[in-house]
């Protein structure tokens, strides 16, 4: 997709950083990092924004009821995950109460970031957008399939048959792709990764700058 059909409300340029599952979103994340740029995760944002004693919890507990809710106050994830699973009415349900909060706190974290540009971390961003079509620039990690089914038995210890469903359940290859601006290829080393990083940092602020200019 070409970024200049995106609109430019935000005054920061915003890079949103998206990938399958184990193809290294954490690596490209921390490789800008190492360059100063700073990584805003919507997993963290998902937590975040419904901590104890939030209204998005209050919500969640009222459309769930109270057995979601752990006896700390903070919402009961495993339970959760067993009301969702299987269940595509509550899991939307889910979602409209805690997505747009998810993108409020992304939002507000790019109007405070002081650097030449930022990234978000979205690791569901093929299966949501249009959602972030507000942001510059789009770069999906990519990784051979075997890599990353490899990667994913081994990192979280599973088996096949779990790790090939973990797998089908995102978007495919083929939608992250579609909605791509620019392609990391993570199937390599970790210095070859460095370097493709360090060369889309160059672009990027290159581009930022053309935007401040504007």
């Amino acid at each position: 997709m070409n970024a200049s059909s995106r609109s430019a409300e935000n005054a920061r340029y915003v890079v949103a950083l998206g990938g399958g599952i184990a193809s290294g979103k954490s690596a490209v994340a921390n490789a800008f990092g190492a360059l100063g740029i700073a990584c805003y995760d919507a997993d963290v944002a998902a937590r975040a924004v419904v901590a104890a004693g939030t209204p998005a919890l209050a919500e969640i507990a009222a459309q769930f009821g109270p057995h979601v809710i752990a006896a700390d106050g903070t919402l009961d994830r495993a339970a959760m995950r067993r009301r969702v699973f299987g269940d595509d009415a509550a899991r939307k349900a889910l979602e409209a109460i805690v997505h747009p909060r998810v993108r409020t706190w992304l939002r507000e974290r790019v109007a405070a970031d002081t650097g030449a540009y930022c990234l978000l971390a979205i690791p569901l961003l093929a299966e949501t957008w249009p959602a972030y079509d507000w942001v510059d620039r789009v770069l999906i990690v990519d990784v051979d399939p075997a890599v990353q089914f490899e990667r994913l038995v081994r990192r979280d210890a599973i088996d096949a048959a779990l790790a090939q469903r973990m797998i089908d359940a995102q978007a495919t290859r083929e939608a992250r792709l579609a909605i791509a601006d620019d392609v990391v290829e993570n199937s390599g080393s970790l210095d070859e990764l460095t370097a493709r990083v360090g060369a889309l940092h160059a672009r990027y602020l290159a581009l930022a700058t053309e935007k401040r200019v504007r």
